[in-house]
């Protein structure tokens, strides 16, 4: 790995890219230095410096940091969405496809820790800067489009209580592992595979009748 410590991030600025990969560059970045920083720590500055742009180039981008984080999670959400139409489109049963639509989530938690993390384990400033506005626009959605398949399962006559409480008791258990595994790395966890479906398991014999 070579190291580059000593070089003044502002005195390489990057030539003008494409709006796309730009963008996509300053969202990735942003999403560290939300996560490293805090939103409060987290400036168009630092952001800007680590993707080797002026903050005023940034601005052509991005209005403000509310805005960046903003479209962190529409995309988190998005992509979550998008996972789950595709488990819809696929000829299953309710329970199959509820099965899929959680270990989806869990593996996108998995795969997109810090972008995660903003989505869905915001405090009360992030809430109000970006996040909640985003969680309003699609959480709602992708969030019922898991519940209408728990709906499915519920008339099959396999749910032993009701659709709503049991959508969000797995829900919860999804998010519980997911939330716990990125924020304690420390923890002497077993493979996550035997994990998650340690869980889903212990969910589904609770939750669903045989």
């Amino acid at each position: 790995m070579t190291v580059t410590a000593a070089v003044n991030p502002r005195s390489q600025r990057k030539p003008k890219g494409e709006g796309h990969a730009r963008r996509a560059e300053i969202l990735a970045a942003a999403e560290r230095i939300f996560v490293e920083h805090g939103y409060e720590g987290a400036t168009i500055r630092k952001i800007a410096d680590e993707v080797g742009l002026s903050s005023t180039a940034l601005y052509m981008h991005f209005a403000e940091k509310g805005e960046i984080l903003h479209e962190i999670c529409r995309q988190a959400f998005a992509a979550l969405m998008d996972a789950n139409q595709a488990i819809l489109a696929e000829p299953a049963e309710p329970e199959v496809r509820l099965r899929r639509m959680l270990r989806a989530y869990i593996a996108f938690g998995f795969a997109n820790p810090n972008a995660y993390r903003l989505a869905y384990m915001t405090r009360p400033v992030e809430l109000r800067e970006g996040a909640q506005s985003a969680a309003r626009e699609l959480g709602h959605e992708l969030f019922r489009s898991f519940e209408q398949v728990v709906e499915a399962v519920a008339a099959t006559g396999r749910l032993r209580g009701e659709a709503a409480p049991t959508a969000q008791a797995l829900w919860a258990g999804a998010h519980g592992v997911v939330s716990l595994m990125i924020t304690k790395p420390y923890f002497d966890w077993v493979a996550p595979d035997v994990l998650v479906e340690t869980l889903l398991d212990g969910l589904f014999a609770g939750l669903l009748k045989p």
